[in-house]
């Protein structure tokens, strides 16, 4: 059984039941002629846990198909986390994308500063062994003379 989010223009349409689901974006834009798929999207609902139990049954016979997941917060109280294919009016503008975080350079070298020992703390020694030489008994016969080259 492979995972199929619901395409609904808020989260109350994505749990509404008989909502036309799809696997994959390119599949969400061929099942939403006139709608722009934004992506997917994740809304949490907190629910009670009578409404938590009825709305993941209402699912089919199986509970929940993987879109809807159960959750609780720290306080215990139920949380339902779902996931569905946000589909726009075409007209409307486009949602940004968020652009990933920057990080920020530290404005000087921790080797400048004589700050950063990390090196001294954990590599003080070598990080593989040497290997020892066994001492050649004096009582060993040499049966082969070394090559002269």
């Amino acid at each position: 059984m492979s995972l199929a989010y619901p395409i609904a223009r808020s989260l109350e349409e994505a749990i509404a039941p008989g909502v036309r689901t799809a696997r994959t974006q390119s599949e969400a834009v061929s099942l939403s002629p006139g709608f722009r798929v934004e992506g997917l999207e994740t809304g949490w609902l907190h629910l009670p846990e009578d409404q938590a139990r009825a709305l993941l049954s209402s699912q089919g016979a199986d509970g929940a198909a993987g879109h809807i997941q159960h959750y609780e917060d720290t306080s215990g109280h139920v949380v339902i986390a779902v996931s569905w294919w946000l589909i726009a009016d075409p007209k409307t503008p486009p949602r940004p994308k968020l652009a990933p975080p920057v990080l920020a350079e530290p404005a000087t070298p921790p080797s400048e500063t004589g700050g950063d020992h990390t090196d001294d703390l954990y590599f003080r020694r070598g990080r593989t062994k040497t290997k020892r030489r066994k001492s050649v008994d004096p009582n060993q016969l040499d049966l082969f003379k070394p090559a002269k080259g």
